[in-house]
């Protein structure tokens, strides 16, 4: 498999999974330094369940005008990162996709035939339903299992699965893997005479030995009912 094909599917992840400083993507969401500092101040104020006002804003940046905040504040809302309740002093609130606690869900991986994996944002998993350690959230994706072909090591259809991102794994290591016609498919790595191939924890699906390069390594899997 190509190297252009690997960073082909790392430039979607990167630019389809909200992968975030402090919050905002990288593609379509730059922010400036300055705009940074407010965002992330308005972060830790929220954290602390204490909404900061304009002036509070203005003063722990050193803005002189209120104006100025408020401009900040505009460009903040218009990307889609804070919103804004109208006649309320503290009524900043973040946006979903403003949160570092939240991992998104950038599409379906077969656990079964394996297919196109990527697809739009169906969602996010909150990271406190996780123990990542210093596992951090830039490194992870998730994806919405489909099929049976890993019933037997307990992943079932519709389960969400957490994969940390990494070009390499161990044998008996469950891994997303990026098969040579860019399908993706969730799978165990096995290792026979020097030589890998994926197989499923289903007896009624086949092992896979054409070409496929891991792109992902399972960390966790969730389960809600």
């Amino acid at each position: 498999m190509s190297e252009a094909k690997i960073r082909s599917f790392y430039f979607f992840l990167d630019n389809h999974t909200f992968v975030w400083y402090g919050g905002f993507m990288k593609k379509g969401f730059q922010l400036t330094e300055k705009q940074k500092r407010v965002l992330d101040f308005i972060r830790k104020r929220i954290g602390d369940r204490h909404p900061p006002t304009i002036r509070e804003i203005g003063e722990e940046l050193g803005f002189k005008s209120t104006g100025t905040v408020r401009d900040y504040l505009n460009v903040l809302i218009r990307k889609g990162l804070v919103k804004r309740m109208n006649n309320i002093s503290r009524g900043l609130e973040l946006t979903e996709r403003a949160s570092f606690n939240k991992i998104p869900i950038i599409g379906t991986i077969m656990a079964g035939s394996p297919n196109l994996a990527y697809e739009e944002i169906q969602g996010y998993v909150d990271a406190d339903d996780l123990f990542l350690g210093r596992l951090g959230l830039d490194d992870v994706f998730a994806l919405r299992v489909k099929g049976d072909s890993m019933i037997d090591a307990g992943i079932l259809d519709g389960d969400i699965a957490i994969i940390k991102k990494r070009p390499s794994a161990d044998n008996n290591d469950i891994v997303a893997a990026l098969l040579d016609n860019n399908e993706v498919t969730l799978k165990r790595l096995r290792n026979k005479s020097g030589k890998y191939h994926l197989e499923a924890a289903n007896v009624n699906y086949p092992p896979i030995f054409e070409e496929f390069k891991v792109i992902g390594k399972l960390i966790t899997v969730i389960r809600k009912y």
